[in-house]
């Protein structure tokens, strides 16, 4: 652990060497080198992916209101000679606050173009390591699954009063009720998602079914759906037994790694259920994006429009962005199937594939209020018309607008969801805050912005207009060829410190992972090989030019996914063959040509040595 810890501080130092080199001015300073030392030896990784994200989001919130809290600093000593600024960091943040006063200097004292440069590098030394994927303690893990059932337990005392439900479904229905109606014409394919289930089935063992939920035969028949109709009489169809309702497997309620600070909480679907909600997901998604009412306001695969508008936010100060804690357990089921009332069928037929149950890690099966957790395939998109709907009616309120087509379609053209990222104009925040905690949702204060020049939103973070996002270490320390997926992001991350020209920090990474795989080529950007993006031709690296392509190439490390051998036969290798042939127009399905003798292994990546085409003339643009 100790030769762990040293890794990191070695690193963290090139992060703070290389963020201060790219000030105006120097803002270094050794006793900061020794601060984050002595405090890496005394709390261990803790202090670099809990302690500094913390002393960066009070940092934020003083960007914000354009004045520096000394006291919310609760583990940093104060600037000895005036106590309005931190010791840490003091170079870089007294050229942003005045030391005396703890206010934001004004334009006329620190340039804009100077600015963000400041406040990049801040961000930089406290976000590198705010989402390494490492295992949280067992405290904080029990810590993740009672919050989970505190929040179920939340529903008890949430009693939206009947002025409440009445406006929500008054704009839902305009808002919804054409797309909705339109869905009666949509062309359902079911089909497998690419994670985990409850039964623990994987791979081509998820089209071997052996159990159909009978609240699904009734919109979903289990030989129209999961077998050809031919299947009727087969053996495979006689293998498998309808559920009732009380006797459905729950969903199954894991932690997985997210950062040292919390765990990623997900409920397991089983695996006839998340079957069905993908089908429904991809016909909700696709007509969601394309109704008029939510058409580049509501997105689930395009980030750059919130992106956008949080940079113009953040110019001209008239867009706010919000985000939310625990959306997605906080969605209450009755309030979301009312936005499906236009289509009762659909609507239902939503509520079948929906588990009413779920497994904690202790065994405890507890009844679910909530509409899905994250692990359900329509948990993202009906959490965003959820949140759409409700900001939408907040808007309409704040501009004092009756509730018809158009003036929705005048509120909605100023709010922009994806996910439980929000943005709205500013000049109505109060009451979308407002009407967000009144339907159950939790506003995360601490990343949500409307005054001052910061604002972030779906992983871009901007200060006037100029984009201030750190680059993040995601990985631990590769430690072995075999942990390829470290390996891959390590390369991943040292060619982003390269691009964002922080040669120090890059070339150590690349340093680590050279001592597991050699020296690496220098390659395209699109080349599937792992190399550093730009550089001089290293002479130790294998070239040859291959003359059936008149290519040059380069002997590289590939990553390559890990199959198993998966024998899939009978009508389940027909349900499966057809499924794909339907969803081809959609470049969905599998492109193995061997997908009915064998599955790659989800999440599993392995590295081979291979030919590939340089950086040079092999791959066009």
């Amino acid at each position: 652990m100790k030769s762990n810890v040293s890794n990191y501080l070695k690193l963290v130092t090139r992060v703070y060497q290389d963020a201060c080199a790219q000030c105006p001015t120097d803002v270094s300073s050794l006793r900061d080198l020794q601060l984050i030392r002595s405090r890496v030896e005394d709390q261990g990784l803790s202090f670099l992916t809990i302690t500094l994200p913390q002393f960066c989001s009070v940092f934020e919130r003083s960007l914000s209101t354009g004045v520096f809290d000394p006291t919310a600093f609760r583990y940093f000593k104060r600037y000895k000679r005036a106590g309005c600024i931190p010791a840490f960091l003091q170079g870089a943040i007294g050229q942003i606050f005045n030391r005396e006063t703890g206010r934001i200097y004004e334009q006329t004292s620190t340039s804009d173009s100077d600015l963000f440069h400041y406040i990049g590098c801040i961000r930089q030394i406290c976000l590198a390591f705010k989402k390494v994927e490492l295992d949280c303690t067992p405290e904080r893990e029990r810590s993740a699954i009672t919050a989970f059932v505190e929040i179920e337990h939340s529903f008890d005392s949430f009693c939206p009063t009947s002025e409440d439900i009445a406006e929500f479904s008054a704009v839902s229905s305009v808002l919804w009720d054409s797309l909705i109606y339109r869905l009666r014409d949509g062309e359902f394919f079911p089909k497998h998602g690419p994670g985990g289930t409850a039964d623990r089935n994987n791979g081509n063992t998820k089209y071997r079914w052996r159990l159909w939920h009978e609240r699904l035969d009734a919109y979903f028949p289990l030989f129209e759906c999961a077998y050809n109709t031919s299947a009727h009489d087969s053996e495979e169809a006689e293998l498998v037994t309808l559920v009732p309702e009380q006797d459905e497997q729950p969903v199954k309620v894991v932690t997985v790694p997210k950062t040292l600070k919390a765990p990623r909480t997900i409920a397991l679907e089983p695996t006839c259920m998340q079957y069905a909600q993908q089908g429904i997901k991809d016909l909700l998604v696709d007509a969601i994006e394309h109704s008029r009412f939510s058409k580049g306001h509501v997105n689930f695969l395009n980030q750059d429009v919130n992106q956008d508008l949080a940079r113009v936010g953040s110019r001209t100060g008239r867009l706010a962005t919000i985000d939310l804690s625990e959306a997605s357990d906080r969605v209450p089921r009755d309030l979301a199937l009312r936005m499906f009332d236009a289509y009762p069928d659909f609507r239902d037929g939503i509520d079948a594939c929906r588990s009413t149950r779920a497994q904690l890690p202790d065994g405890e099966i507890i009844s679910l209020r909530k509409f899905a957790s994250m692990g359900s395939a329509l948990c993202f998109p009906v959490e965003s018309m959820y949140f759409y709907t409700i900001c939408v009616a907040a808007c309409l309120k704040s501009l004092q607008l009756p509730v018809c087509a158009s003036s929705v379609f005048k509120a909605s053209r100023g709010v922009w969801v994806y996910g439980d990222d929000i943005i709205v104009p500013t000049l109505h925040v109060g009451t979308v805050l407002d009407y967000l905690r009144r339907y159950n949702c939790k506003v995360n204060d601490s990343k949500t912005f409307w005054t001052g020049k910061f604002r972030e939103s779906c992983g871009k973070d901007w200060y006037d207009g100029k984009l201030v996002t750190p680059t993040y270490v995601r990985q631990p320390f590769p430690e072995n060829r075999q942990q390829a997926d470290r390996i891959i992001s390590w390369v991943k991350t040292a060619n982003l410190f390269l691009t964002t020209e922080m040669p120090l920090t890059s070339a150590f990474m690349f340093k680590e992972v050279e001592k597991h795989l050699g020296i690496l080529p220098f390659v395209s950007a699109r080349s599937p090989a792992l190399g550093r993006l730009w550089g001089d031709f290293l002479p130790f690296v294998r070239t040859r030019t291959n003359t059936r392509y008149q290519r040059p190439e380069v002997r590289a490390w590939v990553a390559a996914p890990v199959y198993r051998t998966d024998v899939l036969d009978g009508y389940a290798a027909l349900q499966k063959s057809l499924l794909n042939l339907r969803m081809l127009k959609n470049f969905w399905g599998s492109r193995d040509a061997l997908h009915l003798e064998r599955s790659a292994l989800h999440g599993a990546v392995a590295l081979t040595r291979r030919w590939v085409p340089s950086s040079i003339e092999g791959i066009a643009d």
